[in-house]
């Protein structure tokens, strides 16, 4: 019997909730025959390059994927950390058929690409197998980090397989040997001849091997740091791979991108978020926006926006993270400065991140300006502008064009170093090739860390559930560094409070209270704070004052409710946007879907979540 399948594959078969009528009654796009294609490279190509149009991160999940994390205020939050939302397995997503469509994709290639076997080179068919298996393991990485124990299956799946779709979950550890299978595989096949591109669009070996430190480091960190499955309360049994082979790999393919891929470092860090090509030099996949192509995206409107998104902004932890010049941290007294005065002398990153004195931008009349503070949609006064382009056309309007990182080298060079301090081989050359090398390229001086500065320490110690009290100078460092350089990029410090047992930091913020913003001297909160030539003023609320572009309604902390506004000290201080969080440690991984659960009782349910 012929089997058909879409290039689309729109909707998947597997541990479908209640969509399988649906999957059998829906008409399939570009139909092809599956006996008679896979004949050639150009149709491996095809179907690779149908996989990498479906799969590849748009750009919401690039930056605004890592919105809720405990250095990003935002107007509400997500309804998995919201103190009034009690989150269970009838909230619970994901587990959809489409959830699953790739795995049905996957396998589909991998089960049928033996039609090519004889009739294309060796190395090209290891290649595409490469890619597929690099798929497979990429979106199970998804599964993993939301449900710990997930399905593995790597066969093309029919109706008839009830032993599978309607089975039990396989433990975490397994599935993640079998990707760890799938990743080796790619890292040993995939090539960067022919495939690494100046686009760097296309799957190829960087691609693979970046990934694969991003995934192992992420793994190790998270063993060792949640001793015990979170899916089953279980410590873990080691019987594959133990949390030093997943440090080992993830230092291994994080080297051999460092000695082989010929990266390299830019001088403008600002240029990585706003050019309209990609700069290949340090972008080692990215998504070039053309607008006769694909359009255009909303980057700066979704940082400039009232009304769009979630009115990200930064807080003054995030701020702290960053350096002086000197290479030394900030003293809480230099915590305490006024925004006009915070900026100067430090890493040129900051400027870059979030808004400070002197941005150049163009206005709204083509003029060359300074852009100023909107208190509409910045809650903290620290604007974010990573990712937004200096023109005050795009502030209000989807039109940007600039291309989009999707992994960058630095995040290579920082799994390369934490992955060497965590095995016991970091060294002074290690650090000055990775840290020590973004640091020079911030315009910071590098200096070898002995001793830990003392707020960072307490910022990873105090009043978690797993304190980092054993943690090193280098290694702490290492923590800044990430912050500093890959803030608002792919999740990334979302998934580092994951991996360090510490998302907790999450809900702690101020006093546990809301996100801490800029310090507003006792002189600013009564005549008012300039900034750019613009006057802003903190007003009682009580006497009427409703927020504006340059006001915000203070009122007193005991009468603060979410959503609204106090200082720390009463009459001035740290700027509190207050917002309640809940944080629970079953949230490690999230509830089997009550749908889900209900067609198969086999899947069981995480623990505590019943």
């Amino acid at each position: 019997m012929k089997k058909y399948i879409s290039l689309l594959f729109a909707v998947s078969a597997l541990l479908c909730v209640s969509a399988c009528e649906d999957f059998l009654t829906r008409g399939p796009i570009n139909e092809f025959n599956a006996e008679t294609y896979f004949q050639s490279e150009a149709e491996l190509e095809m179907y690779a390059n149908g996989m990498l149009n479906s799969y590849m991160p748009d750009y919401t999940e690039t930056a605004g994927g890592d919105a809720y994390n405990d250095l990003i205020a935002t107007k509400t939050s997500t309804d998995f950390f919201r103190a009034d939302v009690d989150w269970n397995s009838s909230r619970q997503g994901s587990w959809v058929s489409s959830s699953w469509s790739f795995l049905r994709r996957t396998n589909y290639m991998l089960e049928n690409m033996v039609n090519a076997k004889g009739k294309v080179e060796e190395k090209i068919y290891n290649h595409y197998e490469g890619v597929a298996r690099f798929w497979r393991a990429y979106n199970y990485m998804t599964r993993v980090k939301l449900f710990s124990d997930v399905p593995w299956v790597e066969k093309y799946l029919q109706p008839e397989d009830t032993l599978i779709l309607y089975g039990p979950r396989d433990d975490r550890e397994f599935v993640f040997h079998k990707m760890t299978e799938d990743l080796v595989f790619a890292c040993e096949n995939v090539m960067n001849d022919k495939f690494k591109t100046a686009e760097r669009s296309v799957i190829c070996k960087d691609i693979v091997e970046a990934y694969a430190s991003r995934f192992f480091l992420y793994e190790a960190s998270f063993r060792k740091n949640i001793t015990e499955n979170p899916a089953t309360g279980k410590p873990w049994t080691n019987e594959y791979e133990t949390v030093t082979d997943l440090y080992r790999l993830a230092q291994k393919y994080a080297k051999d991108v460092i000695d082989n891929g010929g990266y390299k470092l830019v001088s403008d860090y600002p240029s990585l978020f706003i050019s309209d090509q990609l700069v290949s030099d340090e972008v080692i996949w990215g998504r070039t926006f053309l607008t006769d192509i694909n359009g255009r995206h909303s980057y700066t409107r979704y940082f400039h926006s009232s009304t769009l998104g979630q009115q990200y902004s930064g807080t003054k932890d995030l701020v702290r993270m960053f350096l002086k010049t000197d290479g030394t941290a900030i003293t809480d007294d230099e915590a305490k400065q006024s925004i006009t005065k915070e900026f100067e002398g430090r890493d040129s990153r900051l400027a870059a991140t979030v808004l400070g004195p002197g941005r150049n931008i163009v206005d709204m009349s083509g003029n060359p300006a300074h852009e100023t503070i909107d208190f509409t949609f910045c809650k903290t006064g620290y604007q974010i502008v990573k990712w937004s382009i200096p023109d005050a056309s795009h502030f209000q309007n989807g039109i940007d064009e600039n291309s989009i990182p999707i992994i960058r080298y630095p995040e290579v060079l920082l799994n390369y170093a934490e992955a060497c301090e965590e095995l016991g081989e970091m060294t002074e050359e290690i650090w000055n090739q990775t840290v020590g090398a973004l640091r020079n390229r911030a315009g910071v001086a590098n200096v070898y860390p002995t001793a830990r500065d003392p707020w960072l320490y307490e910022y990873y110690t105090k009043d978690l559930v797993h304190p980092a009290t054993d943690i090193s100078p280098v290694g702490l460092e290492i923590r800044r560094e990430r912050v500093t350089e890959l803030t608002f990029e792919s999740e990334l410090r979302q998934n580092d409070l994951y991996r360090y047992g510490q998302a907790d930091l999450v809900v702690r913020r101020y006093n546990g209270v809301g996100w801490a913003g800029i310090w507003v001297t006792a002189g600013e909160a009564a005549s008012g704070l300039v900034f750019e030539k613009e006057t802003y003023t903190f007003e009682s609320a009580s006497g009427g004052a409703v927020n504006s572009t340059t006001c915000y309604p203070i009122k007193d902390e005991a009468d603060a409710v979410n959503t609204d506004w106090f200082f720390s000290e009463g009459d001035h201080g740290y700027l509190v946007y207050k917002y309640a969080l809940k944080w629970e440690p079953r949230k490690y991984c999230r509830p089997i879907p009550l749908s889900a659960y209900n067609v198969n009782p086999k899947l069981g349910q995480n623990k505590d979540w019943e």
